[in-house]
């Protein structure tokens, strides 16, 4: 019992460390630029103020921006997610040759850095013609290593007697997945959904190296551009554009949190 007081000490320090930047970004983007440079600093404006988003908007086209952010996180999302559950479907229920050896080679993938591939897919981009496309952007990364071992693992830890009985009435496997199995996993589907998505919308450096024109940039690469129009003097302004790219994909988590925690520690330990 006397150990409580420091484990809570410890949790509100652990909480500052990770909040507290989050917390001066909030407060940065309503202050006044006066009152950014004060010493000592204001810990939250007396007045708020929505210029920072205003000269934020205007400093970078982030309406083009949200556009290719939202299309690239959409259908990239749905196409990454679409093939691990097919693929985590394919190595639980069916049989077919060296079915361990390729699951192993999954596994392996996923011990691989990401930045070993942006040459060889770039090259692929460049000789199919798509730099500067949405397609250049979206399919070369529409395999997940890390989402198909979850929902695989997932399916894994539902009854067999389930999918028989699918199986009995005659369902196929499509519509077996469809109306059996996905409902019945909808927490890890929702992680990794969710994970997917915010995966899609923070990626920065294929984006920035695919694509050539302010026209086809997504937010995480509008965010250097308005730090490079705006420069380090104007720091409202830079962080009104970080809270306009955060702010989508947190909302998003703190909606689907329960479930992300509840997916991952559901399936994660069938082997």
């Amino acid at each position: 019992m006397k150990t409580r007081p420091l484990q809570y000490v410890a949790l509100l320090g652990v909480a500052a460390i990770f909040l507290g930047p989050l917390y001066w970004l909030l407060s940065t983007a309503f202050k006044q630029p006066a009152e950014i440079y004060q010493w000592p600093p204001v810990w939250w404006p007396d007045q708020l103020t929505w210029e920072n988003f205003s000269l934020a908007w205007k400093a970078a086209p982030f309406d083009r921006f949200f556009l290719n952010s939202a299309i690239i996180t959409v259908a990239g999302t749905v196409l990454k997610v679409a093939n691990a559950v097919l693929t985590a479907y394919a190595f639980a229920y069916l049989r077919f040759p060296f079915k361990k050896v390729l699951f192993l080679l999954i596994l392996g993938a996923m011990m691989v850095p990401g930045h070993v591939t942006l040459l060889p897919n770039y090259l692929t981009v460049a000789s199919l013609g798509w730099i500067n496309t949405y397609a250049g952007l979206i399919i070369p990364g529409i395999g997940s290593a890390f989402a198909t071992f979850l929902m695989r693992q997932q399916f894994l830890t539902l009854p067999s007697e389930v999918t028989d009985a699918a199986a009995v009435d005659g369902a196929g496997h499509l519509r077996t997945l469809w109306r059996v199995v996905l409902p019945m996993s909808r927490p890890m589907l929702i992680t990794v959904v969710v994970i997917t998505a915010v995966e899609e919308w923070n990626n920065f450096v294929w984006p920035l190296i695919v694509t050539n024109t302010a026209e086809m940039r997504t937010l995480p690469v509008g965010l250097l551009i308005l730090k490079d129009e705006e420069g380090l003097a104007n720091w409202g302004t830079i962080m009104a554009g970080t809270l306009l790219v955060l702010a989508p994909m947190l909302l998003i988590f703190l909606v689907a949190q329960r479930y992300i925690v509840g997916g991952i520690t559901q399936g994660a330990l069938k082997g």
